[in-house]
């Protein structure tokens, strides 16, 4: 998508020491982008310097000059870093240099799409060799074919030649994303009296205001923006790309430091381990630590190869990274750009077992590096919404969420067979007990949250009191069913004569086995260790609608041939049931069913 003239946007300058590149943005800027006495002493860049200016558009360039001497290529790559386009400065009298070749590996390497070619000192030397020469280099790169432009700083010839193609170049980039999240890669800290501490950065993307919260990534402490600018103007709110310098309220200057990041609450991971695609040397060929540069951050990390072009990097620190991000690997000891990478996983699992790792490059062989919900689900088969925003894997869509949690589909399912099973198995192990215990069933699958196992409960499974039972089950052990059998036995011949609890106790029948017997339906429990056999409670219900009504306690004893301790929990749960009804008197009567499906009570004899 094109962008409209009123615009602004922001590019970096790339090329070896000393040719010309500061001059340029001086002579398209009118500022000095060398902001320290020492760089102006030795004429030459050492840090990051800012300028920028109006183009014939309307629309307004800055630029990140960054130092071309191989000393401070760290340097360059923090103002490289979070630039989405740069103009790579050849000089005509020099040529190609290597450190041209250095910085332009580490723009393909960050997969840098947009840029422009600008031959300087074309006063002194004939441009062209340096202008095909830097064509055919830069074409080879992610920049691709770009437009080219010779010019002498010194007398202007040139120079609007190189504004008109920076509009060129600035219309033709993509819109950045204004509505997501804000990672702004601090690349200088300072302090203003009156104000207090000030950084600056590269919005890549996001917006900012006044009064914003914003987290310090590698410590997590919270600041709010107290002011912004953006070119030397107050502003209320910023959209990236734009450099932009913010007043912090609530943290000192020395702790946002280059390499630190503020960042939008909750919406980045802070990982000290990542695997990655490599773009460059062979993984094997890595050694064992390098530095990676990404952002404004420049940190040591081992190198673990997984497949041939796939490693797992540990960094020194953590840095607030999302699946997709694009960093340089380079080998300080040999001065050497090892090769770009491109963020696979932020929260990869451990390499515990052996042949982990090869099993790891075989699934790392199927991820391109773009945040894909589905894919991750299907790699995680379940995780937090949250955590995959902090990935920057977009949540919209998953097929099953349960509350914080989203899940693959078929994974989901899988789960829920094995609780069935995990179900059946318990009731084998443990056929007294009243089902499987949410938590002990949430351990045996493995789940993170007890709330995932009551969702995954449905018919034929049930949730009862904590536990998830089943319909049915394996039946009572033989030991308890012979003994209910015995119990019956008894029963059979004066029905609601319940055994007291000696007797239960000499047929082996204690609580848990009384409880496991009542569940599957071989008693019922009348009242605590009051038990009968099944149907006796509707056979009571139809021995007491044979007495005069009402009916005493007295009366209905005897009518049953059972004690006082059974006839009054039984004569209760006959109320409870609506099979009786009791009067203030504390005579009970039968309640019948009336021809309107209603309940009437039985006649009255006095």
């Amino acid at each position: 998508m094109s962008r409209s003239g009123a615009e602004s946007w922001v590019v970096a300058t790339a090329g070896h020491v000393d040719h010309g590149k500061s001059t340029l943005v001086w002579a398209l800027t009118g500022m000095e982008p060398d902001r320290w006495a020492e760089e102006r002493r030795r004429g030459m860049t050492i840090d990051l310097g800012f300028a920028w200016t109006r183009l014939p558009s309307g629309a307004t360039v800055a630029f990140v000059d960054v130092p071309g001497h191989e000393r401070f290529v760290p340097n360059m790559l923090a103002g490289v870093g979070p630039v989405p386009a740069a103009v790579v400065v050849v000089a005509a009298d020099e040529g190609w240099m290597p450190q041209s070749a250095e910085h332009l590996a580490a723009l393909h390497a960050l997969g840098v799409r947009a840029g422009l070619l600008v031959v300087t000192r074309a006063d002194l030397a004939d441009p062209g060799p340096a202008l095909a020469r830097g064509r055919a280099e830069v074409a080879a790169t992610s920049l691709g074919a770009v437009e080219a432009v010779a010019v002498s700083a010194t007398t202007g010839v040139g120079l609007d030649g190189v504004r008109a193609a920076l509009d060129r170049l600035g219309a033709g980039l993509p819109r950045p994303v204004v509505d997501g999240p804000v990672r702004l890669w601090v690349d200088r800290s300072f302090t203003v009296r009156g104000a207090g501490t000030v950084v600056t950065g590269t919005l890549g993307a996001g917006r900012l205001r006044v009064g914003d919260r914003l987290w310090v990534a590698g410590t997590g402490e919270e600041v709010r923006v107290r002011g912004l600018q953006v070119m030397g103007v107050a502003r209320e709110e910023v959209t990236g790309v734009a450099r932009v310098a913010v007043n912090l309220r609530g943290t000192a200057r020395d702790r946002l430091v280059r390499g630190e990041a503020l960042v939008t609450p909750d919406r980045f991971r802070s990982s000290a381990v990542v695997d990655v695609r490599v773009v460059g040397d062979p993984v094997a060929d890595l050694p064992g630590t390098v530095m990676v540069h990404v952002g404004s951050a420049s940190v040591a990390v081992r190198v673990r190869p997984l497949g041939v072009d796939t490693a797992r990097l540990r960094l020194a620190r953590p840095l607030p990274l999302r699946v997709g991000d694009r960093a340089v690997l380079r080998d300080p000891g040999r001065r050497h750009v090892a090769g770009g990478v491109r963020v696979l996983d932020v929260d990869p699992p451990p390499l515990r077992r052996r042949g982990a790792a090869r099993a790891r490059a075989a699934v790392l062989g199927e991820v391109d590096g773009r945040p894909d919900l589905v894919g991750e689900l299907r790699r995680r088969g379940l995780v937090r919404a949250a955590d995959l925003l902090r990935m920057g894997v977009p949540v919209v869509g998953a097929p099953v969420v349960v509350g914080p949690w989203v899940a693959d589909a078929g994974h989901w399912a899988g789960v829920r067979t094995r609780l069935a099973e995990e179900v059946s198995r318990y009731a084998r192990e443990c056929p007294l007990e009243p089902g499987v215990p949410v938590e002990v069933v949430r351990h045996r699958l493995g789940l993170p949250d007890r709330a995932l196992v009551e969702a995954l409960v449905g018919p034929p499974l049930r949730l009862v009191a904590g536990r998830v039972c089943g319909d049915g089950g394996p039946g009572l052990p033989a030991a308890v069913a012979a003994a209910v059998g015995r119990l019956r036995v008894g029963l059979a011949q004066r029905p609601f004569r319940a055994p007291e609890a000696e007797c239960l106790a000499e047929l082996g029948l204690g609580a848990r086995e009384i409880g496991a017997a009542v569940r599957a339906g071989a008693l019922v429990r009348v009242a605590g260790n009051v038990v009968l056999a099944p149907g006796s409670v509707e056979e009571a219900g139809r021995v007491l609608a044979g007495l005069a009504q009402p009916f005493t306690l007295s009366a209905a004893r005897q009518a049953l041939d059972t004690t006082r301790r059974v006839a009054v929990p039984l004569l209760e749960l006959l109320d409870r049931q609506g099979v009786t009804r009791r009067h203030p008197d504390d005579t009970r009567s039968v309640v019948a069913a009336s021809p309107g499906g209603g309940v009437t009570a039985s006649p009255v004899r006095r």
